[in-house]
């Protein structure tokens, strides 16, 4: 099969190879009329753009960088196919860099990936999206990034995020309207901003519905599922166990759901569990998990958007674009009425 050239769509829309070219890149300076003639023929051509012909013929690699704590997570992974999946769409591609700030040296190997990959833009996720250290390795290299659900407002870049604390209320309504008012929270790890506005959303709803907060249902964990386990043990072998138990992510909830069964506890009949995020573990659980579904592969996907904007990328133009991306409440068979068989 002959492969598809620039040339080829070029003749079919009826326009030169530059314009066909600036149209892939998303170049301003084409009509409305032509860009959607371009991009139809594109369509009806399968045309592929060789990123290697592209980025010898510019001053541009097309590579897009995913800086991350831990690539191999639950969140990860929704986060990499999300961005995977708008490259493709952009003719771009994706390189992932896992990054950890704990181990010496890692400001060096940094810097060696942005020199050598020559990246045209980085995402960089959460927790490090609020490692100092690291944005102003970015910022003296002059790359284009967007932070993925930082703590603040940054400056000089772009941000995607979600409103945890909305959602970690609204999540803890929930429980309390289904009767429960001894919930225990498992939190997350005061490195990642995400954790605090969750324990602050899930705070601000006890209160606003008067129910008390009991400290010692509260316990610090740090994402992983093996916190969930062992965290879940303390919570539920005591003699005044909860009713419920509200997770800062699924990896978190599963392990708690993991040691109720371990102690035979029936959820959601004896207890209920819910969960963050709307990982595949959620559903992959049985009962599959209650949880707060983040957009993480649309907010991965809206970061691309705008590290390819060429407008985004001008010097002279203010870089900061903010966008808050909504979420919503998944009820699934993990979380049930207190006490049970209570009516609505």
């Amino acid at each position: 099969m002959k492969t598809v050239t620039i040339k080829d769509v070029a003749a079919r829309a009826g326009v030169s190879p530059k314009t066909v070219s600036r149209v892939i890149n998303g170049e301003d300076h084409v009509r409305p009329a032509i860009r959607a003639a371009v991009q139809r023929v594109v369509a009806e051509l399968d045309y592929r753009p060789n990123a290697f012909a592209r980025s010898l013929s510019s001053s541009r690699s097309y590579l897009l960088g995913l800086f991350i704590d831990d690539p191999v997570s639950g969140y990860a992974a929704d986060v990499q196919h999300g961005a995977l999946i708008r490259c493709r769409e952009r003719s771009y591609h994706l390189v992932v860099e896992p990054v950890e700030p704990n181990r010496a040296g890692w400001q060096g190997h940094v810097q060696d990936s942005i020199a050598a990959l020559r990246l045209d833009g980085a995402i960089i996720a959460p927790p490090i999206c609020d490692t100092p250290e690291l944005i102003d390795l970015f910022r003296q290299s002059g790359v284009p990034y967007v932070l993925m659900a930082p703590s603040v407002e940054p400056e000089g870049s772009g941000a995607v995020r979600m409103d945890d604390h909305g959602a970690a209320r609204e999540m803890t309504d929930y429980l309390i309207g289904l009767g429960h008012r001894h919930i225990g929270f498992i939190q997350g790890p005061l490195t990642h901003s995400a954790s605090i506005r969750r324990e602050e959303g899930f705070r601000a709803a006890m209160a606003a519905a008067g129910v008390a907060v009991e400290e010692r249902l509260l316990l610090r964990g740090d994402f992983r599922f093996r916190s969930g386990l062992e965290l879940g043990e303390v919570l539920l072998r005591g003699p005044d166990r909860p009713s419920a138990i509200f997770a800062s992510n699924d990896d978190m909830a599963l392990g708690a759901l993991i040691t109720a069964m371990k102690l035979d506890i029936a959820v959601p009949d004896a207890l209920s569990i819910a969960g963050f995020d709307d990982t595949a573990s959620s559903r992959a659980a049985w009962p599959q998990i209650t949880t707060i579904r983040q957009p993480k592969a649309e907010m991965a996907a809206a970061a691309v958007d705008m590290l390819v904007d060429p407008s985004f990328r001008k010097k002279d133009v203010d870089h900061d674009t903010h966008l808050m991306l909504p979420h919503a409440l998944i009820v699934r068979g993990s979380t049930g009425r207190w006490p049970r068989g209570s009516a609505p």
